[in-house]
Formats: C-alpha cells, sequence, structure tokens
C-alpha cells in the first residue's frame, strides 16, 4: 500500500488497515483521524507518540490478535498473516526451544493471566526463548509495561511493513 491511498482511503478502509498494527479502538480512530501525513515518518511518529500512552487497558484490549509464540497459525487475515510472517524463525526452531517456549507459554499465561508477547520479528527461537524465561522473574507491573512496548514495537514494524514499497522513487539521471 501507499501512503496516498491510506491518506485518501475512506474510514472504514483506514480502520480496517491500522487495527492490523494493533487492535486498540481509541489509538486505531486517533491513527487514522490524524490523516493525511506528509511521509511514513510522520505517520510512525505520531502512531508511536500514541502508544506510548498505551495502557493496561489498551494491551488486553490487543492480545486477542496475538497467537502464542510458536503456535500454528491459521486464518488468512491480515493479522494472522502478519503472525505468521513475524514468526518464521520458529518454522526451523530447535525441538529444545519449541519446547522450552511451550512450557514457558504456560508458566507466562499461569502467572500473568495473559499470552506472552514479544516482537518475534527479528529474533531467533533461542533469543526468543531466552526472554521469556528471563520475563518470567519480572513483577506484574514491570512485565505490563514491557508487554506493552514489545506491543509497540510489533504496531510500528506493521506500519512499516505495509508502506514497504512507499519509499521515494529514485531520482532520474538528467542527461
Amino acid at each position: 500500500m501507499h501512503l496516498s491511498d491510506f491518506n485518501a482511503a475512506d474510514d472504514a478502509e483506514a480502520v480496517a488497515v491500522v487495527r492490523v498494527w494493533a487492535d486498540i479502538p481509541g489509538w486505531v480512530d486517533a491513527v487514522v483521524a490524524g490523516r493525511p501525513y506528509a511521509d511514513v515518518d510522520a505517520l510512525a511518529a505520531y502512531a508511536g507518540d500514541l502508544a506510548a500512552a498505551w495502557s493496561p487497558q489498551d494491551l488486553e484490549a490487543a492480545l486477542h490478535a496475538h497467537p502464542r509464540i510458536g503456535a500454528k497459525v491459521s486464518g488468512g487475515g491480515a493479522e494472522a498473516v502478519a503472525s505468521r510472517r513475524e514468526q518464521g524463525s520458529m518454522a526451523h526452531a530447535a525441538d529444545d526451544d519449541v519446547a522450552a517456549i511451550a512450557a514457558g507459554n504456560a508458566l507466562y499465561e499461569e502467572r500473568f493471566g495473559r499470552v506472552f508477547l514479544i516482537r518475534a520479528a527479528g529474533r531467533t527461537p533461542s533469543e526468543m526463548r531466552a526472554e521469556l524465561e528471563r520475563r518470567l522473574g519480572n513483577d506484574p507491573d514491570a512485565e505490563t509495561i514491557e508487554a506493552t512496548r514489545q506491543l509497540a514495537e510489533i504496531a510500528l514494524l506493521r506500519l512499516g511493513t505495509t508502506f514497504a514499497d512507499d519509499a521515494p522513487a529514485e531520482p532520474e539521471d538528467a542527461e
């Protein structure tokens, strides 16, 4: 998608795009209402500033769209496609990492009452495992802050992916 298409989209279409980044209704509405954006950097800066104010309730609202790390993601919706892409490294994970992450997911959910959330893109299974094991030691308030920051990283990564084809055209050489 190009930013010009996003800027020109009707509200319902724009909401559908932004909801994939993070399904937090107030944030989605504010990002959509902020159009038009001069460039993707301006959009990302605004979305990031808004995300910095997310509450624990915002985190909980968005978690329904995030599968467990290592879980098989089904469906063809945009969120499912994004999750499969972001967790792609898990397809080649070592058996011990898969088992430890599955066990860690269960412990995390028991301890914190929600799915473990981490920006998986760009991380190896062993890195995600180490982060999961480390974060199990967090107190609930610190973990909520950390999970919310991870959600913001995921949202901004997805935003950037949406507009990956929106790079400025290379200037043509004058002859």
